[in-house]
């Protein structure tokens, strides 16, 4: 069987990742390397998003607080471990642990409440939690408050290379990346993942069927709350900074404008989207050009709009969509 040009182009993605962090060695670009790290980190939420929207048809505005959960898990546990001597607080595994404990908890509790409703009734409870979070996390003064805080050390993960190495943590969200892209297609094409898709198109049908509808959504809600905040693990490592901004909604906004620009509903797709959004965003905030005064690079968003307008018009799916036109993009 040939090789259709979808996956043709997601085994030339996976190999241009794999070889960056070289390449840019020779070429003195380190600054690609944590650009593109960033967006490998953002691909991770927005595969952890486009889990429960695109297969699942939860359009959740509060998943960004589930970023700040494992940023958050970071920032204070290598805080203690460096002021109060609480050393196992700044050990990686215990972090990690934390962080799948405490996002799988808040998870279930937004879960179990915003999935008793549906459509924009469910999105606004999803925002509201996040919000809520968003706000506990401006009045903690213990950990910067608005200001947020700077990290003492990068997470210590004893039998892994050093976290501190950017080409390390570079590799180490590319493979987690890669995992949750393995899993996602594992569960789609699951039983699981067939209910789940089912609930999405006819949810009535589905629980005349047989199926407690509510519990897999819930599952479903709790895997990718999980998934993200494990993205915020990495991120909190890789930005050495932690500030409530990391759970506000707009970043909710732009893991959705991530997955739609990259292909909804695709296990790739919101790979493509993100290290689209994070490239444009570079390139066109940094346009010099000047017009009466004002400098086109600091308005990059009045031209990413259009742009992404366009994508939404001539390529339906997407990114991926594009690369695959004549099937499902799955």
């Amino acid at each position: 069987m040939s090789m259709n040009r979808a996956t043709a182009a997601n085994m030339v993605l996976i190999a241009l990742l794999l070889a960056l962090p070289p390449l840019a060695g020779l070429m003195d670009g380190e600054f690609y390397i944590i650009l593109v790290s960033r967006a490998l980190i953002l691909a991770i939420a927005a595969v952890s998003l486009n889990f429960i929207l695109g297969f699942g048809g939860m359009v959740s505005f509060g998943q960004a607080a589930f970023i700040g959960i494992g940023a958050y898990v970071v920032g204070a546990g290598t805080m203690h471990a460096f002021e109060d001597g609480i050393e196992w607080l700044g050990n990686g595994y215990t972090q990690l642990a934390l962080t799948v404990l405490f996002s799988a908890v808040a998870a279930t509790v937004i879960g179990a409440i915003s999935l008793r409703t549906k459509g924009v009734y469910f999105i606004m409870i999803t925002l509201a939690f996040g919000q809520m979070l968003y706000f506990v996390a401006v009045g903690l003064e213990i950990y910067g408050g608005d200001d947020g805080l700077s990290l003492y050390q990068r997470s210590e993960m004893p039998g892994l290379p050093d976290l501190s190495d950017d080409r390390v943590l570079y590799y180490f969200s590319l493979g987690v990346l890669l995992l949750f892209l393995y899993l996602s297609h594992r569960v789609l094409h699951s039983r699981f993942g067939k209910v789940l898709t089912g609930c999405r198109l006819n949810e009535q049908r589905m629980a005349a069927l047989g199926f407690p509808t509510y519990r897999y959504r819930l599952v479903a809600f709790v895997i990718a709350g999980v998934m993200t905040g494990i993205a915020g693990f990495l991120l909190a490592n890789q930005t050495d900074f932690i500030s409530p901004a990391m759970m506000h909604w707009t970043r909710s906004g732009d893991l959705i404008i991530m997955i739609v620009l990259g292909g909804i509903g695709t296990v790739f797709g919101p790979v493509y989207g993100a290290l689209a959004f994070l490239l444009l965003e570079e390139f066109l905030s940094g346009i010099p050009v000047t017009i009466a005064g004002y400098r086109i690079g600091e308005y990059w968003q009045l031209i990413f709009g259009p742009v992404l307008i366009l994508i939404i018009l001539y390529a339906r799916g997407g990114i991926y969509g594009f690369l695959q036109p004549r099937s499902n993009g799955k």
